[in-house]
């Protein structure tokens, strides 16, 4: 659906008859925009469909056959999907690199596409919210930690702790977002007292949501290879690359394949954090790096395992070598001005970026946590094909929460625009 029939549907009605008149007309507009495309949209829905329904069918049959299906362990009991998890935080609070300097620096061309940083924290999160889900293998006991039912034990529990910051991000973005989806339908100018709170408090809470969720790992006595004062600033410095980083992508599609024109100064802003953030990400890394082996204490073990391998057993050697090789080539490239003015180069510098960093937080930081065990016993893990195919559905599920929320927010917001 284009802008000028939204504005035409919507310019006569934003009208006299009170706040929510419009309301009926806005969800029948939304659902018209979420489902009218071109054939190019209909083969990117119909394709995150079916990699869902893979996932769908994958979690059946973890819940009906049990966890066994999956490789994780009494010893490693931690896998793919709260890796996942863990870089799914992130990209929902780098989402607010948006919000900062449309709001806090007025930043005109940044504050025509912060509603991209919104939808993008709250699809993050949903993800994050199945990842939990499926890793419960009884979602059915999930009522167990809500307050009133179950035993929650906050404020002792660092779980609770990341129950509550999670879900009052999802409600203070999708406030966010539905009020200013809905006045700009109306053509209304949004009252700044409904919203701007809510946007200085959404920067507070991305930044607490990821320092909660590494407070969760380093407060694990029995890990040692958690337990640094470095974890947390570490899983900021990262946040702060993914989430520019996918949203860099996703202007690039929108540029090249649905022909929308975006603010390029919004792209060369996100490409200067990316510059800064990634570097500051690889310091914290070797800063870590040095730590563990220069000291070569005994607790190194968990690091010596992850690069290099420990009596044979070498299964994340791989990864996380890749992961740094990724990060090192994304970070020259980023700082390479002259390779970024082509957007197939700065396609390959984010891709690689972002691959990096999601091998670093989730396989390259959980898994290790577990091997060796605190037995020192040296169990292995490698994710199942059942946990690879419902990751994958939770992801296209999660592309397609997201591009359901850019097909219905870009042409009000071009709508506005216009008509301003």
């Amino acid at each position: 659906m284009s802008a000028n029939q939204i504005t035409s549907d919507t310019s006569s009605t934003a009208t006299p008859r009170g706040y929510w008149a419009n309301y009926p007309r806005f969800l029948w507009q939304s659902l018209r925009a979420a489902t009218d495309g071109s054939p190019l949209f209909y083969g990117w829905m119909t394709l995150l469909t079916a990699v869902a329904l893979v996932g769908v069918n994958g979690w059946a049959h973890q819940y009906a056959s049990g966890m066994i299906v999956t490789h994780m362990t009494d010893h490693v009991s931690w896998g793919l999907y709260i890796a996942n998890f863990t870089f799914g935080v992130g990209l929902a609070a780098g989402g607010v690199m948006m919000v900062i300097p449309a709001y806090l620096y007025r930043n005109r061309a940044m504050h025509d596409v912060v509603i991209l940083g919104e939808l993008l924290a709250v699809a993050a999160i949903i993800i994050c919210t199945l990842f939990i889900a499926v890793d419960l293998g009884r979602p059915d006991r999930f009522w167990h930690i809500i307050p009133g039912l179950g035993r929650f034990n906050w404020p002792i529990s660092m779980l609770t702790w990341d129950v509550i910051v999670l879900n009052g991000y999802l409600l203070i973005n999708l406030h966010i977002c539905g009020y200013l989806l809905y006045t700009k339908f109306q053509g209304r100018t949004p009252n700044r007292w409904w919203y701007i709170p809510f946007v200085f408090l959404s920067i507070i809470w991305a930044i607490s949501i990821h320092t909660v969720t590494a407070f969760l790992y380093q407060g694990l006595g029995g890990r040692p290879f958690w337990n640094t004062a470095l974890l947390a600033p570490r899983f900021l410095a990262s946040a702060f690359v993914s989430g520019p980083i996918f949203l860099i992508l996703t202007m690039l599609i929108l540029k090249k394949i649905a022909g929308i024109q975006l603010p390029s100064q919004a792209i060369k802003l996100l490409v200067q954090i990316v510059r800064v953030t990634i570097l500051i990400n690889l310091l914290m890394v070797a800063s870590e790096l040095f730590t563990e082996f220069y000291t070569g204490a005994a607790h190194s073990v968990h690091a010596y395992y992850l690069f290099f391998g420990l009596h044979g057993h070498n299964a994340l050697v791989p990864w996380i070598w890749t992961a740094i090789v990724l990060n090192v080539l994304a970070a020259i490239f980023f700082l390479n001005r002259s390779a970024l003015e082509s957007p197939t180069w700065l396609t390959i510098a984010c891709l690689m970026g972002l691959v990096g960093i999601w091998i670093e937080k989730g396989m390259g930081l959980i898994v290790p946590g577990f091997v060796p065990s605190t037995l020192h016993q040296i169990v292995e893990y490698v994710p199942s094909l059942t946990e690879w195919q419902i990751t994958a559905g939770i992801w296209a599920f999660g592309l397609m929460v997201y591009s359901v929320g850019l097909k219905i927010a870009i042409p009000i917001f071009r709508a506005a625009s216009h008509d301003e």
